[in-house]
Parts: C-alpha cells; sequence; structure tokens
C-alpha cells in the first residue's frame, strides 16, 4: 500500500511537471521569447501555408491591400499638400504684387505731399509778398503807386488790393483801392473791377 502511495505520489509529480512546463512554454510565446508555431512547423512539415495565414517575410494579401491603401492615401495626401503648397505660391505672389502698387501708390502720396508742401511754401512766400506789398503801396502817394501798380499782373494786383481792404478794415480807416482803380486807364480799370468782382 505504501508503495501505491509512492507511485501515485510520482505520478502526481511527473504529471505537475509536464503541467507547469507547458504553462511555462506558453508563457514564453505569449511574452515573444518563443514561436511555437515556428517551432512546430520546423519539426513538422505542413501543408503551404494560405494566403491569409502565411507569416513569414512575403506579405499577406491582406497586408498588401492594407500598404496600397496606405500609399494611395499617403499620395492623395501628398497631392493635396502639393496643391495647397501652389495656392499659397500664387497667393504670395499675388501679395507681392499688392506690395509693389502699395509702394507705388505711397511713393506718389509722398510726391504729392511734397508738392503741397512746396506750393504751400510758396504760396506762404507769396502771402507775404502781397501784405509787404500793399503796405508799401498804402504808404506811397497814389500817383507814384499806380505807376508801379500798372506793370503788374493782374492777380497780383487784385489780390494787393483786396490785402489793403482788409488791413483799412482792420485799421478802421478808409481804403484807397477804389481811387486807384480810378488813376488807372479805362479799359484796365473796368477789367480789374469785373475780375475783383468774380475771383
Amino acid at each position: 500500500m505504501k508503495t501505491m502511495t509512492e507511485k501515485a505520489k510520482a505520478v502526481y509529480l511527473i504529471i505537475l511537471i509536464i503541467f507547469v512546463t507547458l504553462v511555462g512554454i506558453f508563457w514564453l510565446d505569449y511574452i515573444g521569447l518563443i514561436n511555437i508555431n515556428k517551432v512546430y512547423r520546423s519539426f513538422v512539415k505542413t501543408e503551404v501555408p494560405s494566403v491569409l495565414d502565411a507569416a513569414d517575410d512575403e506579405p499577406s494579401l491582406i497586408e498588401r491591400e492594407e500598404f496600397e491603401k496606405q500609399k494611395e492615401k499617403l499620395f492623395e495626401r501628398v497631392e493635396e499638400l502639393d496643391r495647397r503648397e501652389a495656392t499659397i505660391l500664387q497667393m504670395e505672389k499675388e501679395i507681392e504684387k499688392e506690395k509693389e502698387k502699395l509702394l507705388e501708390m505711397r511713393k506718389g502720396l509722398n510726391l504729392e505731399k511734397e508738392k503741397i508742401e512746396k506750393d504751400k511754401n510758396l504760396y506762404s512766400g507769396y502771402k507775404r509778398n502781397v501784405t509787404d506789398l500793399a503796405q508799401k503801396i498804402g504808404s506811397m502817394k497814389p500817383e507814384e503807386a499806380i505807376e508801379i501798380i500798372l506793370n503788374w499782373e493782374d492777380p497780383l494786383i487784385i489780390d494787393v488790393f483786396r490785402r489793403m481792404d482788409v488791413e483799412a478794415e482792420e485799421a478802421g480807416t478808409q481804403s484807397i483801392t477804389s481811387y486807384l482803380i480810378t488813376l488807372m486807364p479805362r479799359d484796365r480799370a473796368s477789367r480789374i473791377t469785373y475780375l475783383m468782382t468774380q475771383l
């Protein structure tokens, strides 16, 4: 009876060792240290693996199809990026053209500004000259003044007369411009009078 117990223990121990060994092999296969399928195929000759189950260096049909799909998506993405890049380049060219137009406009505006400043300075100088002439003519004898005035252009005569009128009004005195006009030749006097009412 005792020998049977020893034999039973030995059997149980062998079964336990086999079980632990199998569990260990499956565990090593699970964590990737060994490949049971590969070891099994090296010992047992099997039929040629099907296209779906092929796991060697040659990719399977499904893997090839997936790869082709991914490749097509990649090409589509590259084409889309190329289109976007072309659009961006076109927009950059248009922006550059607009920038050049704005620079030209700015140059034109600067030239116009300079011209206005120049005209302003000229007008300011002209205004000062008119004021000086008005004061000088006002301080001269009318007969002497009219000899000088007759050598001027009509616009200058009108501006000086108007300035004399303003200064006389500010001083509260009578302007002599009407008297000066009477000293002019009749045709020139009528023209000056007409222009003073129109300009």
